[in-house]
């Protein structure tokens, strides 16, 4: 009897900034390659292709995730946020406008990484997860500090060959402090 044999492809769809996308793809396929080859999102980069540099970070499903490590298939169903899909229309999100405005870039190729990073960085700092750098993560209520040391911990995994790194932890901490007053607005506004 002849072994069954299965098929390496097949057509999955991928929810990526808010918009659907079908296509037939191998299931080899990493989520970089489906984003930049197959469907012209090329603003995530392609850096070391071995998930050390962070260059091809993106959010799934809110998460950061480094999109040359995973599989196409496995985003299927899940929400695929690329530097594409982080502004709202002609308004920059937080953490673009503060890169921009702080320099946190020189020649770019790292940038849309170390922004959907930092996003995610904010949003795991404001609900209280701790880092390695985190003194002690069960003594206070709430997030710990968000010092450049913490930032620096949390944005490891992002590497800028330009070194780029100072303006990059000052941005992520100007959009962490307006995420902050934006989060105490909204909270006093519902208990209004």
């Amino acid at each position: 009897m002849a072994p069954a044999t299965s098929s390496t492809s097949s057509a999955i769809t991928l929810n990526i900034n808010g918009e659907k996308h079908r296509l037939p793809i191998d299931h080899r396929t990493t989520l970089l390659d489906a984003l930049r080859e197959r469907l012209d999102l090329t603003g995530t980069k392609k850096g070391c292709d071995q998930g050390q540099c962070g260059a091809c970070t993106v959010l799934v499903d809110r998460r950061r995730v480094v999109s040359c490590l995973s599989l196409a298939v496995a985003a299927e169903g899940r929400e695929i946020t690329t530097i594409e899909g982080v502004a709202e229309g002609d308004e920059l999100h937080p953490v673009q406008q503060a890169f921009l405005d702080l320099d946190g870039y020189q020649c770019g190729y790292c940038t849309p990484g170390q922004i959907c990073s930092a996003i995610a960085v904010i949003e795991e700092h404001a609900a209280g997860w701790p880092s390695a750098a985190t003194d002690d993560p069960g003594a206070e209520a709430g997030p710990p500090p968000l010092t450049p040391d913490e930032i620096r911990e949390r944005m490891s995994g992002n590497l800028c060959r330009c070194g780029a790194y100072v303006s990059i932890v000052q941005a992520v901490a100007r959009a962490a402090a307006s995420h902050a007053e934006d989060r105490t607005t909204t909270t006093k506004e519902t208990a209004a």
